[in-house]
């Protein structure tokens, strides 16, 4: 059991046969009336968000959750396979538990959320950063550089990500994991 005082992004709680976890949260304290905790929750087994309110010192469940180090394999008609780091065990999973799965790269190291009491898998996190390979972008045309235009870039993973004009073929790129957008060149 843990209080909202106790709340932190990241944390995960136990409602409605669902284990959700905090993206935000908010102590507000209006001049009139108590004092309340609003926070923006994001299921771990759909992926849906909701937005919910608790009254300041409400208690509330933790789910008992941990972080568990895997390599990424290979996807197929199954899903998509990881390897345990420390014990090798293989583990296949839907691409629904997976943020951004066009971002993984064979080999790719990642954290799994496991919940410890029925040691079943929630989701999988990406570093917040990865480095893939352009294969194909079309070329840019010298002078046009003096807006913030951008243009598609396909990635070695398949994935699309818009990226500026001066940047070609075959360069690697650092992608961000959280929302999928060009980063920086890697030199």
């Amino acid at each position: 059991m843990a209080s909202t005082a106790d709340f932190k992004n990241g944390l995960c709680l136990e409602m409605n046969n669902d284990i959700y976890s905090i993206v935000e949260f908010q102590h507000v304290k209006p001049g009139k009336g108590a004092a309340f905790v609003r926070t923006k929750l994001k299921s771990l087994r759909s992926g849906k968000t909701l937005e919910k309110t608790f009254n300041a010192g409400e208690k509330v469940t933790t789910a008992r959750v941990e972080k568990r180090p895997f390599q990424f394999l290979y996807a197929d008609d199954m899903g998509y396979n990881f390897m345990n780091t420390e014990t090798f065990e293989q583990l296949s999973l839907e691409e629904r538990l997976i943020e951004r799965p066009k971002l993984l790269k064979d080999g790719q190291y990642v954290d799994i959320l496991i919940h410890d009491e029925t040691e079943t898998p929630l989701s999988v996190e990406l570093p917040p950063f990865v480095e893939l390979m352009i294969t194909y972008t079309e070329p840019g045309i010298k002078g046009d550089t003096a807006t913030n235009a951008q243009k598609p870039a396909t990635l070695e993973t398949g994935a699309t990500v818009m990226v500026p004009l001066f940047v070609e073929q075959d360069i690697m790129i650092r992608v961000d994991t959280r929302d999928g957008s060009y980063s920086e060149r890697v030199k």
